[in-house]
Parts: structure tokens; C-alpha cells; sequence
């Protein structure tokens, strides 16, 4: 029998949907610079499958509050303040309850990129490879 939740995925996504805001494919292409960090959040099997954002910092979704915490021994100087970080993944998804996830954490200046990577391989985007992982 199905477990009973009081808060299904579908809430979920309409308070992120509320709380973050979102740029498009065309918007992120033109926001590249040093002070802007898009972040894929996918799972490497995805990377490794897809491709990514060329530049993006991949920071999977299971370790994304730790790394962004200057707290967490996990933390990365990437996510340092002042940076706007583009948050995205295959679709849209995990995406935006990952930047919904670093709004409520305090980060300032967080975006969903609407669309993912979807999206921005329909926009014209650039798509990057990851090497396969070497074994041994």
C-alpha cells in the first residue's frame, strides 16, 4: 500500500515555482561571465550521457546544500557570495527545488534555468562532453 504524504512533489514545485526566480536559455547564454556560476545538479550517469553547459560546475543534488554551506567540510569556494549561481538540470524538475533549496538556506542571487538542459540545447546552446571515467 502507498505510503500517505501531507506534501506531495506537486506542492513542492509550486512553492519553489513561487520563491525563485527563473531565467530562460536565451537569458543565461548572455549572462556568461566571471561572477556567474552555472551549476548542473544531474547525476554523472546524465553528464556522462547528455553532456553538459560547457564551464558549468557539476555539484550533484545530494551534495549540493553541503557544498554550498561554508560550514560543511564538503564546502566549495566556487559557491562563495557575490556570484550568481544558474542552477539546472535535464528538464526542470530538480532544478528548481535545488535553487528553491539554496534560497532557504540564505543564498542570495540563486536562478533556476527554466527548461534545463533541454532547453538550452534548443536555445543553440553549446554542449560540452565529459570524458568517460577512467577505470583503474
Amino acid at each position: 500500500m502507498p505510503q500517505n504524504i501531507t506534501l506531495g512533489y506537486k506542492q513542492l514545485m509550486k512553492a519553489a515555482a513561487a520563491e525563485v526566480d527563473e531565467v530562460t536559455a536565451q537569458e543565461a547564454l548572455a549572462m556568461k561571465g566571471d561572477d556567474v556560476v552555472i551549476v548542473d545538479i544531474r547525476d554523472i550517469r546524465e553528464l556522462e550521457r547528455d553532456g553538459r553547459i560547457p564551464g558549468s560546475y557539476h555539484a550533484p543534488r545530494g551534495m549540493l546544500e553541503f557544498w554550498v554551506d561554508p560550514e560543511s567540510p564538503y564546502y566549495k569556494a566556487v559557491f562563495a557570495k557575490g556570484k550568481t549561481l544558474i542552477l539546472y538540470c535535464q528538464a526542470d524538475w530538480r532544478g528548481l527545488l535545488s535553487a528553491a533549496a539554496l534560497t532557504d538556506m540564505g543564498v542570495e542571487n540563486v536562478l533556476h534555468l527554466k527548461g534545463g538542459l533541454g532547453a538550452w540545447r534548443e536555445a543553440g546552446g553549446p554542449i560540452a562532453t565529459r570524458p568517460p571515467k577512467k577505470v583503474g
